[in-house]
């Protein structure tokens, strides 16, 4: 029988890379996301399935578990990718923004697992991964939200990987750097014209400034390590948090 995996967040960027890659690999794939249309594009390209869900909506996430177990009877994977960032001082940080950020990064992905881990539980066999950050391990200013729902996110993971070990269930964060999306490149665009500078400079003197390697993340090094943790050559693996970050956290 396939495995059936859901990747939230793929629509677009590491999301929709992890996607394609599960799908090379022979699994359902379920593109959980609110752009409904570049959702849609991507699981017709994977013959996968678009489900959209409002992450920031408990009841959402309880309807997207319950229909992938109605219409494929299991879960065996469960990538909990999206996220979004949001750059403002604290003093001036809206409180619907932080609430809303860490619906999406951190009680989202507390739910998802909590929905699912009955089926995997039954199935004694299962694999979680959250998509973290560098900022699920270090700070940056004018983030306060997203570091706090990545640091909390690696915490999730910890306890639940001691929870899954008797089930068979792992429980992995990965935590990289700035990833070559559409989301990181308009920033740098904006940035550059902001700052009136070349979008090079804004590259690695601004966004790269910690990193030993000067280089964007391809989404397709993200997905390889997903791949890697979710087959049986990384069964022993559980609790870690990843970094792939160009040298950045090596300081």
């Amino acid at each position: 029988m396939k495995k059936v995996a859901i990747v939230t967040g793929g629509a677009s960027g590491i999301g929709k890379s992890i996607a394609e890659a599960l799908s090379q690999e022979g699994l359902d794939v379920i593109v959980a996301d609110m752009q409904e249309e570049a959702g849609l594009v991507v699981a017709e390209a994977i013959s996968g399935v678009f489900i959209k869900t409002d992450l920031s909506k408990r009841d959402s996430c309880r309807q997207l578990v319950d229909q992938v177990i109605r219409d494929f009877g299991r879960i065996d994977i469960l990538i909990n990718n999206a996220g979004f960032q949001h750059v403002s001082p604290i003093g001036d940080f809206s409180e619907d923004k932080w609430d809303q950020m860490l619906a999406v990064m951190l009680t989202a992905p507390f739910l998802l697992t909590k929905y699912v881990w009955p089926c995997m539980t039954k199935q004694k066999w299962g694999r979680i991964i959250n998509m973290a950050s560098i900022h699920g391990l270090v700070a940056s200013p004018n983030k306060a939200a997203y570091v706090s729902a990545k640091h909390g996110l690696i915490g999730l993971t910890k306890a639940a990987a001691l929870e899954g070990g008797e089930h068979g269930i792992t429980v992995n964060a990965l935590c990289p750097s700035y990833v070559r999306t559409p989301l990181v490149e308009n920033q740098i665009a904006d940035l550059a014209k902001e700052n009136k500078v070349d979008e090079n400079e804004v590259l690695e003197n601004v966004l790269l400034k910690s990193a030993a390697i000067k280089n964007l993340i391809e989404p397709k090094e993200i997905s390889s390590l997903v791949l890697f943790l979710c087959s049986d050559n990384g069964a022993s693996i559980t609790g870690a948090s990843w970094t792939i970050d160009c040298g950045w956290t090596a300081q």
